[in-house]
């Protein structure tokens, strides 16, 4: 598979600029483990080192870590951040997934 830019959408970078400002990270790292209702499901963590081999995403002042095992899967995808009346949340816009779960954060290939 070719690579293919995974971007950042402007809410997305503002709402994590302001939690890496309030926890003292650096970056948040964006992970596809294995599990969830459909098979894959997405892991956010903060950060304070970067590996060598991780994919950065960056959007006004935010950084977004991305493993490379996990950037096949995330290919094309857009990181966003929604703050809807059911909840506020990143979600991930993923063209890969043919099938995720209602809660959004599973999902399969």
């Amino acid at each position: 598979m070719s690579e293919i830019a995974i971007t950042l959408s402007e809410n997305a970078a503002r709402q994590i600029n302001t939690i890496l400002a309030s926890q003292g990270a650096q970056y948040l790292r964006v992970s596809v483990v294995g599990g969830g209702c459909s098979g894959f499901s997405y892991k956010f963590d903060l950060e304070s080192a970067r590996a060598e081999d991780d994919l950065a995403i960056e959007r006004d002042g935010a950084t977004v870590l991305i493993d490379p095992m996990s950037v096949d899967f995330l290919s094309g995808s857009q990181i966003d951040y929604a703050d809807e009346l059911i909840g506020a949340a990143f979600k991930i816009n993923n063209p890969n997934a043919t099938a995720a779960c209602g809660c959004g954060t599973s999902f399969s290939i």
